[in-house]
């Protein structure tokens, strides 16, 4: 499932360290083209993408943030060099007052309009009720762009913006994390985290203490952080898994005086080099007192630890079981106080029943109550596609990951269904209290970036889901070509009645006809609204639909520059992982995805009427 655009230098592949001095070019060749030039098939970010992040955000990636291990075998003058060469000129000298600060900054309470985390609620059903929406099919196409916000030296806008109080809570691939005014874009703070975050910020007021409101997020270094909402105080931060890998790409969620937090074993990628000994990380679910940070449980998605279990084809030690991360946020029933979360495939043999899985675990207590295994023995890692297959496992995927929260719904009657999207193409009902399959519909074809990528929505009634499968043209996997999209593969958006999963109606994937570099794939989370459904696509548009028959009511173009508000360039580009956002009137939407071929972008837009 990974889609991070990490750097991934291949001195992972053993390249010869070049003297201090040489030319950046060369330090280029030797270290970074391997990947960088084929991102389509390794998932780093091609050179054009690099060329948005200033050369000091790259340098932090090579001394202290994902690509610290990476670069170890490079000197610090060779480390200087490379980030100059690959990323943006440093910008002119501003002046001591930062552009689009707010004058004030009055006292924060989260009252309001709200689209609090990944999914609006606990839930995770992605759909604003009309009280919080503050609008109405009929105001749909009346949209247009308020203001737009950019995320200075980010190639990519891959963090869910969230609403609470009159303000905007997003992250940026900068390393940063910002509070914004709602209805203006002014900035009221930032806070800069140890590592990146993609992950939704969740707001709540601490246990305890009714006039103290927290904003909770994870990096990708698996640390949790605490901040005051309304100045950006650090208030607590601590360390959620240890192992050096793990990562939080799913949203924390809070509930109750405590933060359930969802962790990713980031393996997949290092597991490319035929010297790295694949793979020792588990996925989990950590339970934190959300006043402290404290420990409460901890779950893994694999009960057994990993250990020693061969040697690769390079001879390097093999580790296993691994793997069934937990990419998205957890889901939460109140009333019966269970907590479901998906997983993702295993990195390294063996296989487990719990890989590709929904789990439903006790939320007191983190006891697993059921599993439902989706698909069986999918083991993968991107050497199965790199060219050095050392570590591949044998069933070399399908890597059919849930990468989507499971969206729990109250039927008439009582039943409860939990709705969950997979990589698969699949779309399954399970019984939440059971996790019995109750119905399975198809709608993609499915693979490694197909399926349901990152989120589908639910108002109850109907399921809404968009296909990515996306497809390449060109397959070179390390030549230097890269891949080509294909414009006529992938997309497409269905409506599910959500206790038969019977088709109800289905939307025509996006024409790509007249542009370049296009794909008609919509791959990011989509989010609705009563009446309508929102859904961005890989092709930079965003477009809303209507939840009556699928037809187009609305589109805007976000592949473009625009005027931002804090006075950096803003480009908009493919839009994937995150959806929109809506609360108060208003719609916030991240447009920029910088990896595997997707244009890049840095930018939050705003839309009302």
């Amino acid at each position: 499932m990974d889609r991070t655009a990490a750097l991934i230098i291949p001195a992972l592949f053993g390249a010869a360290t070049i003297a201090s001095g040489a030319d950046p070019a060369a330090l280029y060749r030797a270290h970074c083209a391997a990947c960088h030039d084929a991102s389509s098939a390794t998932r780093a970010p091609a050179p054009a993408a690099l060329k948005l992040m200033s050369g000091a955000n790259i340098l932090r990636a090579l001394e202290t943030g994902v690509m610290k291990e990476q670069a170890a075998g490079l000197t610090a003058a060779e480390r200087r060099e490379l980030a100059d060469f690959l990323g943006a000129p440093a910008p002119p000298p501003v002046a001591a007052a930062k552009p689009g600060m707010c004058a004030e900054n009055p006292p924060f309470t989260p009252a309001g309009p709200a689209w609090n985390g990944w999914g609006a609620d606990l839930a995770n059903s992605r759909f604003a009720p009309a009280p919080a929406a503050g609008l109405t099919a009929a105001d749909v196409p009346q949209l247009h762009l308020k203001w737009a916000f950019a995320f200075p030296g980010a190639f990519a806008a891959n963090a869910q913006p969230v609403v609470s109080g009159g303000r905007v809570f997003v992250a940026g691939a900068n390393r940063q994390v910002y509070s914004l005014d709602a209805r203006t874009g002014c900035q009221y703070w930032s806070f800069e985290p140890e590592l990146s975050v993609r992950a939704a910020v969740s707001i709540a007021t601490l246990p305890g203490d009714p006039a103290r409101h927290a904003a909770f997020f994870g990096d990708q270094r698996a640390k949790v952080y605490a901040v005051d909402a309304g100045t950006g105080a650090l208030l607590w931060k601590t360390q959620a898994d240890d192992h050096p890998r793990a990562k939080i790409v799913g949203s924390p969620v809070y509930f109750d005086g405590r933060l359930y937090v969802p962790i990713t074993a980031g393996e997949e990628g290092p597991a490319m080099s035929p010297v790295y000994p694949c793979c020792s990380g588990r996925g989990a679910v950590v339970a934190l007192d959300a006043g402290s940070g404290r420990q409460v449980w901890k779950t893994y998605t694999i009960a057994e630890a990993p250990h020693v279990t061969g040697k690769n084809a390079a001879g390097t030690p093999a580790w296993g079981p691994s793997g069934a991360s937990v990419w998205s946020a957890p889901t939460i029933d109140p009333e019966r106080r269970v907590l479901y979360i998906g997983t993702g495939d295993n990195f390294s043999e063996p296989a487990t029943g719990t890989s590709d899985a929904v789990l439903a675990l006790e939320l007191d207590s983190g006891k697993i109550l059921w599993a439902r295994q989706l698909t069986a023995r999918d083991a993968y890692n991107v050497s199965c596609d790199a060219g050095r297959k050392a570590s591949c496992p044998a069933s070399d995927g399908p890597d059919f990951d849930i990468g989507a929260s499971p969206i729990l719904v109250k039927l008439a009657g009582g039943r409860r269904v939990l709705l969950v999207s997979q990589k698969s193409g699949v779309v399954h009902g399970l019984d939440a209290q059971t996790g019995a399959v109750l119905w399975e519909q198809r709608i993609g074809k499915g693979g490694k970036l197909g399926g349901i990528q990152w989120g589908s929505a639910s108002d109850g009634r109907l399921m809404f889901a968009a296909v990515s499968d996306i497809a390449f043209l060109v397959a070179d996997l390390l030549g230097g070509r890269g891949m080509v999209a294909d414009p006529h593969a992938g997309g497409g958006l269905f409506a599910l009645d959500a206790a038969t999963g019977r088709r109800v109606w289905a939307a025509p994937p996006p024409s790509c006809e007249g542009r370049e570099k296009c794909s008609p794939a919509q791959s990011a989370a989509v989010s609705a609204i009563p009446g309508v459904v929102f859904s961005g696509g890989v092709d930079g548009r965003l477009r809303a639909y209507s939840a009556a028959d699928g037809k187009v009511i609305w589109e805007f173009d976000t592949e473009r520059e625009f005027e931002a508000v804090n006075g950096v360039r803003a480009k908009g580009g493919a839009m994937d992982g995150p959806g929109p956002a809506i609360a108060g009137g208003m719609l916030y939407v991240c447009s920029g995805y910088g990896v595997w071929g997707g244009a890049p972008g840095n930018v939050l837009l705003a839309f009302g009427k």
